[in-house]
């Protein structure tokens, strides 16, 4: 691992049969673009997908499967998950990582995922989006290897 690249979570977790499976992973995802369509403060944040979200999605949801624990479909279909990478095109600052946040939290209460799981959640997503900053400073701990996991 180093420091411009994020694993996907290399061992079980119950954090996928915990949110209800792919299936609840689908309905998060579906949740997370609606909020991102209609949150004001997501504007700038959805202006950087296209107006076809169907790829987009198909591809988090493979992301946040592998990533949660569950079956091996993201790194199968598409590598090496290398978010700053594949996200460095985009200028990302901290109004976009709270926008992206504020979009997954209401995702995360809109599937009615347990509160304990939202909160453990929400901390991992914190990490990663922070560190998927590539505008405005910059807390020294971004620029070091760290381990992702939910």
């Amino acid at each position: 691992m180093t420091a411009t690249s994020l694993p996907i979570l290399q061992t079980r977790s119950p954090h996928f049969e915990m949110l209800g499976g792919e299936a609840a992973v689908v309905q998060l995802v579906d949740a997370f673009y609606r909020h991102m369509g209609t949150q004001a403060g997501a504007a700038g944040i959805r202006a950087m997908h296209g107006r076809d979200l169907t790829s987009t999605r198909a591809i988090l949801v493979l992301y946040l499967c592998e990533w949660l624990g569950g079956p091996a479909g993201y790194s199968a279909k598409q590598g090496h998950p290398r978010l700053r990478m594949r996200h460095g095109g985009f200028a990302i600052g901290g109004p976009e990582r709270d926008a992206w946040l504020a979009c997954m939290d209401a995702a995360l209460t809109d599937i009615g995922a347990a509160p304990e799981l939202k909160q453990t959640l929400m901390a991992s997503f914190f990490k990663t989006a922070d560190w998927m900053r590539n505008t405005g400073p910059h807390p020294a701990s971004i620029a070091t290897t760290r381990k992702d996991t939910p």
